[in-house]
């Protein structure tokens, strides 16, 4: 029997029909085609088909899709906005966390939703939040360096900022926080040393 509902997906309305039985996470990659989110057990227990529900990190194989009438649904597609990569996307990217691929888009909603929450979480609140996701192929440093950067990023384009002029007249941008920001989560050039596990 098909089943149709209404419900916001990375911001758009949309509607689909689909066969009642299926799961949030079928629906999303066999219905409207996003296949950002992976199939990985099926079984709740390896976070690879994290979403965000109402902006909370759900297992969409374990959500049924009749269940998100009327709700929004984020995808990793929904991260990049105006053309530009959501910053956790780029601090991915630059810190190498995102190795073979299949656990990232887990990872990135569920950062966002930390991030959304908590702009400036410590070591130990990153870990927490992401510990239902699993990736085979890392010891997680570089991902949770990557969370801290967007973060250290977040707060650095929140501060207020003083411009300043150079003696050839240039006009120059900075934030007060920005090198105490950089700092505080291990990020800059001596990353490495700076870093808790």
């Amino acid at each position: 029997m098909q089943t149709h509902i209404a419900l916001t997906v990375n911001g758009e309305a949309t509607e689909v029909a689909f066969d009642s039985y299926k799961t949030l996470l079928e629906v999303l990659r066999e219905d409207l085609n996003l296949c950002g989110t992976k199939h990985g057990c099926e079984l709740g227990e390896c976070g690879a088909c994290a979403v965000l529900l109402d902006g909370q990190p759900v297992l969409s194989c374990l959500v049924l899709g009749v269940e998100c009438e009327g709700r929004e649904v984020l995808t990793v597609e929904g991260l990049a906005s105006d053309g530009r990569l959501h910053p956790l996307q780029d601090a991915f990217a630059d810190l190498g966390a995102a190795q073979c691929g299949y656990c990232t888009p887990a990872f990135l909603v569920t950062a966002k939703a930390l991030f959304d929450a908590n702009p400036n979480p410590t070591r130990d609140q990153i870990r927490e939040s992401l510990s239902g996701v699993l990736c085979r192929c890392t010891g997680y440093q570089q991902i949770f360096e990557a969370v801290e950067s967007a973060c250290a990023q977040g707060r650095a384009s929140s501060a207020p900022t003083r411009t300043t002029r150079t003696p050839e007249g240039e006009s120059l941008r900075s934030s007060p926080r920005d090198s105490e920001a950089a700092a505080s989560v291990g990020v800059g050039p001596h990353a490495i040393q700076k870093s808790k596990l």
